[in-house]
């Protein structure tokens, strides 16, 4: 049986970190798009690229069925560590319809052994229109609410299912800069919320994903690794891009190009001395089919010649 490269089981300094992988490093955004490639082909393709640990993405892309899903895993020696979803929080009109969705998420993977869900917030530009859909900056009163509905999704997740709950900041949403961050992990429940570290939304959205591991040590316990390129991210925000428009000019990049320097990244994560999976994460939406699985590759073995996973 082939070695696995998912951990670095030759330095002990970074043998509690994890790589994985996911649908958008494979330019999947969506359940369902006539741009993405064919679930099953990009399943395979993971494996193939060395990938044993995944996150399944936009919840309907790949099987829903647990069981189905688990079929999957075994053909490819693939382990589900975490789900997704995109959820409103900061309205208490839309609170239900998030609930609902993420118990259908939570039930799906919980029963395939996920250890974690991250939760995606609502953008205020959609990222397939690029159409202004919200408030670009949240009331008092909305922020108190986010607060509150992240706290009970979280508790629900955990209590009822097991399942650990990770806010993820992103760009275009109302967790984009360092100043929206501090706002909502200072006012949650670390009990109920931690954070999805995602390095290349952190800076877009202007700070520094290093600094941000010092900042909340204790509330990074799962991470999106990927690069975004300093120059298109300074030209997104002077003409005020949406945020999809900024990935198809390529704002996201194959390390070692673009931020965070990912030795001086990986090596405060390892500082942590937590297990913590690492989950590559380029942005390539859209993508040509032949595009994918050779960058993967790329980017794996790179971020190996960092000190996570195997080359």
């Amino acid at each position: 049986m082939a070695q696995s490269k998912a951990i670095n089981t030759n330095d002990p300094k970074y043998s509690k970190l994890s790589i994985g992988v996911c649908p958008d490093q494979w330019g999947v955004w969506f359940p369902e798009d006539e741009k993405q490639m064919d679930p099953r082909q990009a399943w395979e393709e993971m494996a193939e690229a060395g990938f044993e640990i995944i996150e399944t993405g936009p919840f309907g892309y790949f099987p829903t069925d647990p069981k189905e899903l688990q079929k999957w895993c075994d053909e490819f020696g693939m382990k589900v560590v975490a789900g997704t979803g995109w959820g409103i929080l900061h309205k208490a009109e839309a609170w239900p319809e998030t609930l609902k969705t993420f118990r259908a998420i939570a039930e799906t993977h919980a029963a395939v052994g996920a250890e974690y869900i991250v939760h995606l917030p609502s953008l205020y530009r959609d990222d397939k229109t690029w159409e202004w859909t919200d408030d670009r900056v949240l009331s008092d009163d909305a922020w108190k609410l986010y607060v509150e509905h992240a706290n009970a999704l979280g508790q629900m997740l955990l209590d009822e299912y097991g399942l650990k709950m990770v806010l993820h900041p992103h760009g275009d949403s109302h967790i984009e800069t360092p100043e929206e961050i501090a706002r909502i992990f200072d006012a949650t429940d670390p009990k109920y919320v931690n954070l999805c570290l995602d390095s290349g939304h952190v800076v877009y959205g202007g700070g520094d994903p290093v600094e941000l591991i010092k900042k909340y040590p204790e509330r990074i316990t799962y991470v999106h690794i990927k690069a975004f390129d300093e120059a298109i991210t300074k030209e997104a925000h002077e003409k005020d891009w949406p945020f999809g428009e900024a990935v198809a000019k390529g704002a996201s990049v194959c390390p070692p190009a673009g931020l965070p320097e990912m030795h001086e990244f990986v090596d405060a994560l390892a500082e942590l001395d937590r297990e913590i999976y690492c989950i590559c994460e380029q942005d390539c939406y859209p993508c040509e089919p032949s595009f994918p699985k050779q960058n993967a590759i790329n980017m794996r073995e790179y971020l190996a010649s960092c000190g996570l996973g195997l080359k």
